[in-house]
């Protein structure tokens, strides 16, 4: 399965005040037992000996760790008959369970109104990041108008952390937020540094009626909730015809801001509002002279294929030389793509130089050849986050296009990898197949080598993958072969439906199937990267590289949450001591841009400074940097945030140092990181709801009294600082520097 933390949204949709009569919050009193049982599901049920439960939160954090199965969830709640007469459309009883790690049948009063997880099969098999949204026709008798109703839930797991622990928990009757459908997905675009562009369209879900109001678009200064810009005006639209509608804002500087669509119905008076917030540019665009990004040094073993894009950014065409490269190794001097094979285990330097009709640059880059590789955290795309079990060929290629295209190649993203889905079975020799969306492996991969990025793909060590495909367990050795066959450079192995194989695993047991492939894979003549991901099990961090291991999932799945990336990413520190060149902690991939697990897609839920958060501390944390959005469909925003070479450099740091927190005030988080070159990189970041002034003392440094500090985000250089550091730093977010003793 995979692991998912709480989610909150970034786009919020609601009707008039929120009060009683709107909605019944059920989000507490819930009660929780382990088993199952189908007489749990009667209303009549005597539950007053089973234990109090918290959703928003997995049973394994409450007191049930490592229990996968059966277990059962009631409530109690009473349905007042006003929700129903101050109902404007009357559509029906609507009961929202967030999200349920894996699978759940939904029963009121007795009589089930959902089931997710078993529309092919029993709910064992999961529909883990689906919106548990179940519908019930007003003049249902189950329901019990003005008196006690019992919500039962029967969850399964199928491993790791379970329960109902997403999203919003609430009964309402539908109403105009049914009906309306506020579509805020374009993207904002920007014309300059501070006006942008956005689209919003006004849809009518009910083709009998037909609606009619008022518009209003409002943006907000986060800081003191102040509106800074506003518009108003008349609208309709009905099912046929909805209502486009295009606001341009000039916004006073380059900060974050809230913008606020409320439609408001002009017969009921009832509103429907979205909001978000407004993404803001600060990375300057990159000068026309060349200049060469991205890691300084890369490795390979002895006689396997080499593999190298030089990044490098410029206008185009630009022109590429090497000197120094060791023999076996020729460079396509058009697209600075090194290729070969070098026998002679070494360290090589290698003088790049980067030419076009406005310049040069130059640099060095070492090649190590020996038993190790991955000397720097990986950078790429896996299509789980945006595709989920969806992925095919065509996707696959998309992404490796728009990498190029895009122009994130000249900033080092090298991964082009495929995650679950692609599997098919075994041929009669035992050998893994890929299914009808994946054709030829091995032509895809060729297509990918050809733009100078590399493959990955995904396997389990248990019989079966997540979702459900072949998995490598007792293959390993025939999976690598084929792996290599096919030319792929990097294997996500999920832990998965191992838990089938060992139920309870000591320490021996959870390193088992990960030196099993270790040692398939060295039998291969092709470097594979090899990310373990068994979600931070038995303190993985402390042995992933004694397996082999080049990272090592240190937590459960990510989403596009505050919650879950706060969670995740500020609770790292325990495992920085075990990173390092050859073997880095990864705290999952990137949630920004288009995501949503496959086949349907939303922007990512965060709100741009949360964003800004999100790369400055994975980039901090030498973290595996794994774009997981359709970058076919990358925004401006999300282009900018993941092109910043002087943040990237922090992630790509030769000596591979990751950051700890190294101090903390109330909201205030200082996390800083030693370079290569002596400098030191800080992330000062503000955890709270308000925005607020982040300090640094210098002396925790030990860089001398006196040191001179540079933005890395607006790559622009802020003076010399004595004693301390200061900034203002938005709600959740983040000021990036990187500071060196003062000349």
């Amino acid at each position: 399965m995979k692991f998912f933390l709480s989610l909150c949204c970034l786009v919020l949709l609601s009707f008039g005040p929120a009060n009683s009569q709107d909605f019944i919050r059920l989000d507490q009193g819930w009660k929780f037992h382990l088993g199952d049982s189908s007489s749990w599901a009667a209303p009549g049920y005597d539950d007053h000996s089973w234990k109090s439960i918290r959703v928003h939160r997995s049973w394994e954090s409450q007191g049930y760790p490592d229990y996968d199965g059966y277990a059962w969830y009631r409530v109690h709640v009473t349905i007042p008959s006003s929700l129903k007469t101050a109902s404007f459309l009357k559509g029906g009883l609507r009961i929202e369970l967030g999200e349920i790690d894996d699978g759940d049948e939904t029963f009121l009063n007795g009589t089930r109104i959902g089931i997710n997880g078993g529309s092919v099969g029993p709910i064992t098999s999961g529909l883990y990041n689906k919106e548990r949204i179940y519908q019930v026709n007003l003049e249902e008798p189950a329901i019990r108008w003005d008196a006690d109703n019992v919500i039962a839930v029967r969850v399964y797991d199928r491993g790791g952390d379970g329960g109902m622990w997403t999203g919003k928990y609430r009964l309402s009757v539908m109403d105009l937020p049914d009906f309306v459908d506020l579509d805020d997905s374009a993207p904002f675009s920007f014309q300059g540094s501070r006006r942008i562009s956005k689209q919003l369209i006004l849809r009518d879900k009910s083709p009998v009626y037909g609606m009619a109001g008022i518009l209003q678009v409002t943006v907000t200064d986060p800081s003191d909730n102040k509106t800074v810009w506003e518009r108003t005006l008349p609208v309709s639209f009905t099912a046929s015809r909805p209502m486009h509608y295009l606001f341009l804002p000039a916004l006073p500087s380059q900060q974050s801001y809230e913008v606020t669509y409320t439609f408001t119905e002009q017969k009921s008076r009832k509103s429907v509002s979205a909001q978000e917030g407004i993404p803001y540019i600060l990375t300057p665009k990159p000068s026309p002279k060349p200049r060469i990004n991205g890691a300084r040094v890369t490795a390979s073993r002895p006689g396997h294929p080499f593999l190298f894009r030089i990044p490098v950014t410029g206008n185009r065409p630009v022109r590429f030389q090497a000197k120094g490269l060791p023999e076996g190794l020729s460079l396509d001097s058009r697209t600075g793509i090194i290729t070969g094979k070098v026998d002679q285990a070494g360290s090589y330097t290698v003088h790049v130089t980067a030419s076009n009709s406005l310049g040069k640059a130059t640099r060095d880059l070492t090649i190590l050849v020996g038993d190790q590789i991955a000397y720097t955290p990986a950078m790429g795309w896996n299509s789980w986050n945006c595709w989920g079990l969806s992925v095919s060929d065509a996707k696959v290629r998309a992404s490796a296009n728009a990498m190029v295209s895009k122009g994130l190649v000249n900033h080092g993203w090298t991964y082009i990898n495929i995650d679950d889905g692609w599997e098919k079975g075994r041929d009669s020799q035992g050998n893994i197949v890929a299914n009808d969306k994946f054709p030829d492996m091995r032509a895809l991969s060729s297509y990918i080598h050809s733009l100078g990025l590399k493959m990955g793909i995904y396997s389990s060590p248990g019989p079966k993958t997540c979702g459900g495909y072949t998995g490598s367990y007792q293959h390993e050795a025939r999976d690598a072969a084929t792996y290599a066959r096919w030319g792929i450079d990097y294997l996500k192995y999920d832990w998965c439906s191992y838990s089938e194989i060992d139920p309870h695993p000591d320490l021996a047991g959870l390193q088992k199937p990960y030196r099993v492939m270790r040692a398939a894979l060295d039998g291969v003549d092709r470097d594979i990267l090899f990310s373990l991901c068994q979600y931070g099990m038995g303190a993985v961090w402390k042995w992933g590289a004694e397996v082999g291991g080049n990272s090592w999932r240190t937590t459960g799945d990510i989403n596009d949450s505050w919650s879950s990336l706060s969670t995740i990413g500020f609770h790292q520190n325990i495992c920085a001591p075990y990173a390092g060149p050859g073997h880095w902690n990864d705290p999952d991939m990137l949630v920004v841009g288009r995501v949503g697990w496959g086949p349907s897609l939303h922007n990512s839920r965060l709100t741009p400074d949360e964003q800004y958060t999100h790369i400055s501390l994975w980039c901090l944390l030498s973290a595996p940097l794994l774009i997981g959005c359709d970058m076919s469909q990358l925004d401006d925003f999300t282009l900018n945030l993941l092109s910043n070479d002087e943040v990237l450099a922090l992630d790509q740091d030769a000596l591979g140092r990751e950051a700890n927190r190294i101090d903390s005030s109330g909201d205030i988080q200082v996390w800083a990181k030693p370079m290569a070159d002596g400098s030191i990189a800080a992330g000062l970041f503000n955890l709270g709801d308000q925005m607020e002034k982040g300090t640094l003392p210098i002396g925790l440094l030990r860089l001398g009294d006196l040191v001179q500090v540079r933005d890395l985000w607006r790559q622009k250089d802020l003076g010399n600082f004595r004693d301390a550091f200061s900034a203002m730093i938005p709600s959740h977010g983040v000021v990036l520097v990187r500071i060196w003793p003062a000349k």
